[in-house]
């Protein structure tokens, strides 16, 4: 009975782990150029001698589904969606570079560009500090520029330009504060080729329809999985009665 109670105990776990990724995806259904994540569960049969009769739930590499988001016109200045696969470059708490496709951006106290979540957002010279100024626009290249306060809109000043990379597909990964990196701790390559479009949001990939039926099926798995355990102690508790009786 203690293989069948593993077997049970080992789908069960990882279910939950699957259905805590499928809930962290349906809160963020509604976040700004969020990637969804995914766990992959694959069954492996148990080898050795005697029948085949076993096999254990193991959980895969976890994954993150880089479909792009609809993107929604919002007329906001500071509001950019990245076109194609690129990525914006910015900097975490430790002062490294990550990347995001987050492009609701904000000015500081302090003139500095940053995104939705808090990062600062990185340019061609480091972080992007906008001095003060009369109206500020991000062009489709990323060109950074202003109007300084008290001139006119024909003193236009490009003050600095939005770094956007592409990334290896195969090395992504995401980390705990949201952030995408690589694995092999390359740094993104420069792509000039890359557009934004200003003024415009991506939405989440996250489709939310297709997250609550998956939280009902992985719900129902979980199920079944703590009606195996139940059934291997009911099994347990019979044999021991039918030993008492011999």
């Amino acid at each position: 009975m203690d293989k069948m109670l593993y077997l049970g105990m080992t789908g069960a776990r990882h279910t939950a782990l699957a259905q805590a990724t499928n809930a962290n995806n349906l809160a963020n259904v509604s976040t700004t150029g969020f990637r969804a994540d995914f766990n992959s569960l694959f069954s492996q049969q148990i080898e050795g001698p005697g029948h085949a009769t076993r096999t254990n739930a193991l959980s895969g590499d976890d994954g993150i589904d880089l479909t792009p988001g609809a993107i929604q016109h919002t007329g906001r200045s500071l509001d950019i969606a990245m076109g194609g696969d690129g990525w914006f470059v910015v900097q975490d708490e430790s002062g490294r570079e990550a990347y995001s496709r987050r492009g609701d951006l904000n000015l500081t106290a302090n003139g500095q560009l940053v995104l939705g979540s808090g990062e600062s957002l990185l340019g061609e010279g480091g972080p992007i500090a906008v001095p003060e100024h009369r109206s500020l626009s991000i062009g489709g290249d990323g060109s950074v520029s202003i109007v300084p306060l008290g001139q006119g809109p024909e003193t236009q000043v490009v003050i600095d330009r939005i770094r956007m990379v592409t990334l290896d597909n195969n090395q992504i990964v995401k980390g705990e504060d949201g952030l995408i990196r690589q694995r092999n701790g390359a740094g993104g390559t420069p792509d000039a080729s890359l557009k934004l479009v200003s003024g415009s949001l991506e939405s989440s990939n996250v489709n939310a329809v297709d997250a609550m039926v998956r939280m009902i099926q992985l719900a129902r798995r979980y199920e079944m999985d703590v009606k195996v355990m139940s059934t291997a102690g009911e099994m347990a508790d019979a044999g021991s009665r039918l030993m008492r009786l011999s």
